[in-house]
């Protein structure tokens, strides 16, 4: 446990990356690994990641991004994307997924999979991106921790414009919707923030035991 802990003190939000640093293929193959272990609510995984090395295509997104430098000077740019449609084909290809890996019985899925096709077909599209969306920041905070443990600095955020990130990338093309985005890498020397100490209220104020 004190490992963790040293590695979430160790890490912050990366302001400045160093651009002629590389994470390794191993190392991104890791984080793709951890992200498809994510817990999601029904275990349906209405998250995508998109992972982005193109420097060309991440200047691209810099002017969109509030202009920050981040996401073109970091070694890789997560992408975190959720489905436009979830409906009953959508919810049909988990459960088949679940009677090919564990062989179920379908009479016990059976129940469980008609409760998910009549929630998502009669939940608004308004409620189930915001369902989805929650899975998304689950997604984030897990490989942000992953991160950290593998000593590679992250910059989670929310500060850059979804609606031309999808048209760049021609997200609606493969049924997806862009909503939280970070850079991976390596922090630059000259990053200010990398030596200020973190800023949290007192555990006490923050924890409540009962």
């Amino acid at each position: 446990m004190s490992q963790v802990l040293d590695a979430l003190t160790w890490r912050y939000a990366t302001k400045k990356f160093d651009p002629t640093q590389e994470l390794s293929e191993e190392q991104v193959h890791r984080i793709a690994e951890a992200f498809n272990l994510t817990a999601t609510s029904y275990g349906l995984q209405p998250v995508r990641l998109l992972i982005i090395q193109d420097r060309n295509l991440r200047e691209q997104l810099v002017s969109v991004s509030m202009g920050q430098r981040q996401v073109a000077d970091a070694s890789h740019l997560l992408l975190f994307c959720i489905e436009r449609h979830i409906d009953k084909d959508f919810v049909d290809t988990y459960f088949d997924q679940v009677q090919d890996i564990r062989d179920t019985p379908t009479e016990i899925l059976q129940p469980f999979r008609d409760h998910l096709i009549e929630r998502f077909s009669t939940d608004t599209p308004e409620i189930t991106q915001i369902w989805a969306t929650k899975q998304a920041y689950l997604a984030m905070g897990n490989l942000l921790t992953v991160c950290a443990m593998e000593h590679i600095d992250a910059c989670p955020m929310e500060g850059f414009e979804p609606e031309a990130y999808d048209q760049l990338l021609r997200l609606s093309e493969k049924g997806l919707r862009s909503v939280l985005a970070m850079p991976i890498g390596y922090r630059a020397e000259d990053d200010p923030f990398a030596s200020m100490r973190k800023v949290r209220k007192p555990l006490k104020d923050m924890v409540i035991n009962y």
